[in-house]
């Protein structure tokens, strides 16, 4: 697990893992390292440093954090960054939740807890295809 500046890999996409609890982490970073170059963030406000340091194709984010929501966090990156696919995690869906979510943060998708590794790892190779996609449609 690292926190410090992902290392250049062209084969292996960067994704941002941010979670407030360590363990999360370590199980998404165990995931998804083999295929993608992975920064972890503890905070909404280490996510946020890290997102105006460095490029990210996906960003994947817990919900629920204390000091800041992921869901605002991916709002305000939807804004910034509108080709970084978004993905939140969360242990609970509610109906407003999910609208909010498709119209304010456009979420590539949400999985939720216990979310399956193996479709964790899908969800975000998929989401890394649609950034490229996004990215040469502008072009």
């Amino acid at each position: 697990m690292s926190d410090e500046t992902p290392r250049p890999n062209p084969d292996k996409p960067a994704v941002l893992v941010v979670d407030d609890e360590p363990a999360m982490l370590e199980v998404f970073t165990a995931a998804l390292d083999p295929s993608f170059t992975i920064t972890t963030a503890k905070s909404v406000r280490e996510a946020e440093f890290l997102l105006h340091k460095h490029d990210f194709k996906v960003i994947v984010c817990d919900h629920l954090m204390p000091g800041g929501n992921g869901m605002s966090l991916l709002v305000r990156a939807r804004e910034e960054y509108p080709h970084m696919q978004r993905v939140l995690v969360t242990g609970y869906m509610k109906p407003e939740m999910l609208l909010r979510s498709v119209n304010e943060a456009a979420l590539f998708r949400y999985l939720l807890k216990p979310v399956p590794m193996a479709e964790l790892v899908n969800v975000v190779r998929e989401a890394a295809r649609q950034h490229d996609q996004s990215l040469a449609a502008s072009a």
